[in-house]
């Protein structure tokens, strides 16, 4: 493989996607899009499940950033099997996987999704994860969240909308509130009793967003970005699982271990665990589903007879 200056690429990669709004959305869905590049006509390499991670090792990064939006596009990296995956992603230049994500898209203009969330709070990890279902549209940022009868916190229910009120949610989130809804504030203490996140935190684009903002961190300090590789299927959801080890920990990064789970088809992550300094996870996502789907008003109103508010 040629070698080349690592710090400058990951930087190019990294810095555009760092310093903009996660919420900036290609307008078509990501399995669809028209312009995904096709397998470089400069190689002979194809997508094929035959391709060996050394034919794909001898591309340029930008050769090897093409082939692999080309292989999720085309479902060829579906057909790998684990053993495959593995050696590919182990063989690819650390630039590559930074600058995949940063091309995107990272979601979808408007869609639906149900992921199940694991959150370490006052010290104690929770028997069972959060299951909730989410409705997410952006230009503006609206969101609709509930959380399922099988997880914890179930029938909880929150609507945001940021072009009616930016700082606050509304909705019935247990606890001191019971079922009575009301308006609180996004990163209030009621909101922060359930979670270490905010609402604004759901869906892809945040994950996408807190990677490429370590990375440019990585790039800072002059760390190394090569991570492990292995594959996994979380509940159910089979992903390249990347792990990163941090140089310094947390406040600094995001965690001092954190694996990705890389979706199979689409430049975006469908799982996350995270661990603390000491070693101990304090977060774990699994986004089990993802739907493209236009909502008509009634999706984001409290109003709509579907909800309970």
């Amino acid at each position: 493989m040629k070698t080349y200056n690592g710090r400058h690429l990951i930087a190019c990669a990294v810095v555009a996607l760092a310093t903009t709004s996660a919420g900036a959305q290609s307008d078509t869905p990501a399995d669809t899009q028209a312009s995904a590049p096709a397998s470089p006509a400069s190689t002979s390499t194809s997508t094929s499940t035959s391709t060996s991670a050394a034919d794909v090792a001898k591309l340029s990064p930008e050769q090897q950033v093409k082939w692999l939006q080309h292989a999720q596009k085309s479902g060829a990296l579906v057909k790998m099997d684990d053993a495959q995956l593995t050696a590919l992603f182990s063989a690819l230049d650390p630039v590559v996987v930074p600058t995949l994500i940063k091309l995107g898209p990272s979601g979808y203009p408007s869609y639906e999704f149900t992921l199940s969330r694991w959150e370490r709070l006052n010290g104690k990890w929770p028997s069972k994860p959060a299951h909730m279902l989410v409705k997410l549209e952006h230009d503006p940022l609206r969101i609709y969240a509930k959380w399922l009868p099988d997880g914890d916190h179930s029938g909880e229910e929150v609507i945001y909308d940021a072009s009616k009120r930016g700082d606050e949610m509304y909705g019935h989130l247990g606890g001191l509130l019971g079922v009575m809804p009301m308006w609180t504030a996004l990163d209030g203490t009621l909101a922060r009793s359930q979670s270490n996140h905010k609402i604004t935190d759901l869906g892809t684009e945040f994950i996408v967003s807190q990677f490429m903002t370590d990375a440019k961190k990585y790039v800072e300090v002059g760390a190394s970005y090569k991570p492990q590789v292995e594959v996994k299927t979380v509940n159910g959801v089979r992903v390249v699982a990347l792990t990163y080890v941090s140089p310094s920990g947390k406040p600094q990064f995001y965690a001092k271990k954190q694996t990705l789970g890389l979706d199979l088809r689409h430049p975006y992550f469908r799982t996350v665990e995270a661990y603390n300094d000491d070693g101990e996870i304090f977060e774990k996502i699994v986004i089990d589903s993802i739907t493209p789907k236009q909502f008509d008003a009634e999706a984001f109103d409290p109003k709509n007879p579907d909800y309970k508010f």
